[in-house]
């Protein structure tokens, strides 16, 4: 579990392709302070298990579903990631539950100034819009943040300065990619009332 406060950002060092998988070589500094083989970190939000380690880099496995449901597939060597590990049991909750369970993709279709806040606009599917409420959270390729408008095709964040100086939302353009994870609270609502009814 993780909470959508990313804590650094890396650098993609390298990709091993195979059929329908691939392997991620990712240059971090942070997060490696206490990270051991078969710790779970998000990658751009996607939950991934650490398989091999050295004092600047780590290596994970992704495999073809993940591939399918996520931006990860796009990166190439030289890409940034936002990485954050898994949240420590006596840590504090700073954003909200992130699974690291990609539910889709999003698009960015407007990027904003409004002072000294950042807006960001992304165009989505109904499958993900569903569940995307004013004021709710979302993870945007990991990072936790407010929804501020939701339309019938897309939905608005409004972004602080510290977020995008932390985050790889400072490298996005209008015309990105982006990995959604909807708040899970939603979706388990949604099965328990149809369980009920």
């Amino acid at each position: 579990m993780f909470t959508g406060i990313i804590e650094e950002i890396g650098t993609i060092r390298s990709i091993r392709k195979g059929a329908k998988s691939a392997e991620l070589k990712i240059a971090a500094k942070v997060i490696l302070s206490d990270t051991k083989l078969g710790d779970s970190v998000a990658v751009n939000g996607v939950c991934l298990t650490v398989t091999h380690l050295t004092p600047t880099e780590f290596s994970a496995d992704v495999m073809h579903e993940t591939l399918n449901r996520s931006s990860l597939g796009k990166l190439h060597s030289g890409s940034t990631v936002n990485l954050e590990r898994a949240m420590a049991a006596n840590g504090r909750f700073g954003g909200h539950i992130v699974a690291g369970h990609i539910d889709g993709l999003g698009v960015i279709r407007a990027i904003s100034k409004d002072d000294n806040a950042i807006w960001y606009e992304l165009r989505t599917t109904p499958a993900i819009l569903r569940y995307i409420i004013e004021k709710g959270s979302i993870a945007i390729d990991g990072i936790s943040l407010t929804v501020a408008t939701v339309t019938a095709d897309s939905f608005s964040v409004s972004v602080i300065p510290h977020t995008i100086a932390n985050t790889t939302l400072a490298h996005r353009r209008v015309g990105d990619v982006v990995n959604l994870e909807n708040d899970c609270v939603g979706k388990y609502i949604e099965k328990l009332c149809k369980l009920e009814g």
